[in-house]
């Protein structure tokens, strides 16, 4: 190997550590109180785990980074993707959207994961749980597509439960005992 190449090779290994020193702010902003898809709309427990599995790395205060994200510059690059994803789609600050943006996000993401945009194909081949099959696939654009048309499929199960009746104790007088 000659000269040139060896001083060339050298400083980029140099240029490489140097990157190292300068880490990426993995803090998670305070995601404030009641905003959360999740809190706030309360989906099937299965569509929440696959939110948080598949969304909430990079569409929520709830990041958490792999190991890889402190090596530079490879962690610039994903702290920008997260940010980028935020500044999108911010399932912290799910309500903070006024009713009809909220609406165009629900149905956005019903669209991109139906299309296979969402999550993105790089992402599953670091996380398994976001590895998401065709039946979980249908089963979130079922549900995005349901509460972007505000037919919240959750909310309408929560209603028509059965409600518990009243103890004795709790009768109205007006009310006939048996």
């Amino acid at each position: 190997m000659s000269t040139l190449v060896k001083r060339i090779l050298l400083g980029l290994l140099g240029a490489l550590v140097a990157l190292q020193f300068f880490q990426i702010d993995k803090a998670n902003p305070t995601a404030p109180n009641g905003q959360d898809l999740i809190a706030a709309v309360q989906p099937p427990q299965d569509v929440a785990q696959l939110l948080k599995d598949a969304c909430y790395d990079c569409h929520s205060y709830h990041t958490t980074y792999p190991w890889y994200a402190n090596i530079q510059p490879v962690g610039w690059w994903l702290k920008g993707h997260v940010d980028e994803g935020r500044e999108h789609l911010n399932f912290s600050a799910w309500t903070a959207y006024d009713a009809e943006k909220r609406a165009h996000k629900a149905e956005e993401c019903a669209e991109e994961v139906e299309e296979g945009h969402m999550p993105l194909k790089a992402y599953p081949l670091t996380h398994a749980e976001a590895r998401l099959t065709d039946e979980q696939r249908s089963r979130l654009v079922t549900w995005f597509s349901a509460l972007a048309d505000d037919r919240d499929i959750s909310k309408r199960i929560r209603e028509k439960a059965p409600k518990k009746s009243p103890g004795p104790e709790l009768q109205h007088q007006d009310m006939p005992t048996e």
